[in-house]
């Protein structure tokens, strides 16, 4: 067809529907789901029509999400495990196959940060504790859930990690490490699974205000110096985060694998910094 009788064969059919996140039909692994980023990324996903398996350390911190979307008449099945134990991935693959028959989308957003200060005043435990819930957690995970993905004929995982990752953080090099490490996870895990159909996608948010995140908005002072680096000048939101995580879960990007998606207000770029 040439260009001419193409234009015309568009502006006859009319308009082109926007397109729509439609996750019907699938399952969604979230971990570390019980408030923040991870909450908003479950009820997210359930929105756009996914069957949910949240996760967190203890389930009761859970109810209210279930709840929740349950009265929405959205199909849930809660698992209380901690990403840091080396029987977590497994334990929550075997609970998504029981209750919905396998997993489509894995959200890895369990995280933790226990050491603030200098790398070198950490000790080997602090190390381990982050390293088995921001690295090993997340691989774990993968595969876990793999197989099921390949047997469903291919699917998408997520990593949520952190502009510090990428950038140096005051006081949280050991966090940084971390994230450095889920980065370069994300990466190999893409090249390595794309033939299985298994997309692997990685986030890195910038400052959103969270529970994890407290000590940096909720001191005025803090909070201003740390604005002062955000070209937009704001906090981001938990749900910004969770929109842009629905997108990479859709079928919208199926040629996209590999990459991390920057979300921090044009913080790494005001610093010179690209991912």
């Amino acid at each position: 067809m040439t260009q001419a009788a193409n234009s015309a064969a568009q502006a006859t059919s009319g308009p082109v529907a926007p397109p729509r996140i439609d996750l019907e039909g699938r399952v969604a692994v979230v971990t570390g789901a019980s408030r923040g980023i991870g909450r908003a990324i479950a009820e997210t996903l359930a929105a756009a029509g996914a069957a949910i398996v949240p996760t967190a350390r203890r389930e009761e911190t859970l109810d209210e999400l279930v709840d929740n979307l349950r009265a929405a008449g959205r199909p849930v099945h809660p698992v209380a495990a901690h990403a840091g134990e080396p029987g977590a991935g497994e334990a929550i693959a075997q609970e998504a196959f029981a209750a919905f028959g396998g997993v489509d989308i894995l959200v890895n957003n369990a995280g933790t940060c226990p050491h603030f200060g200098p790398v070198l005043e950490a000790d080997d435990g602090l190390w381990d504790k982050t390293m088995d819930v921001n690295v090993r957690g997340a691989w774990r995970a993968v595969q876990a859930c793999a197989p099921s993905m390949r047997e469903r004929g291919g699917g998408v995982v997520i990593n949520i990690a952190s502009i510090a990752g990428l950038i140096p953080q005051p006081g949280v090099g050991l966090y940084c490490l971390s994230k450095a490490a889920l980065v370069m996870l994300g990466r190999v895990l893409a090249a390595e699974l794309a033939a299985d159909g298994i997309r692997v996608h990685t986030v890195a948010p910038g400052f959103v205000r969270t529970r994890f995140s407290r000590a940096l908005w909720s001191d005025d002072a803090e909070r201003e110096r740390t604005l002062a680096d955000i070209p937009q000048r704001r906090i981001g939101s938990p749900q910004e985060i969770a929109n842009a995580v629905a997108f990479l879960a859709s079928d919208l990007t199926p040629f996209a694998t590999g990459d991390v998606l920057v979300i921090d207000g044009g913080q790494m770029v005001a610093a010179g910094q690209l991912p």
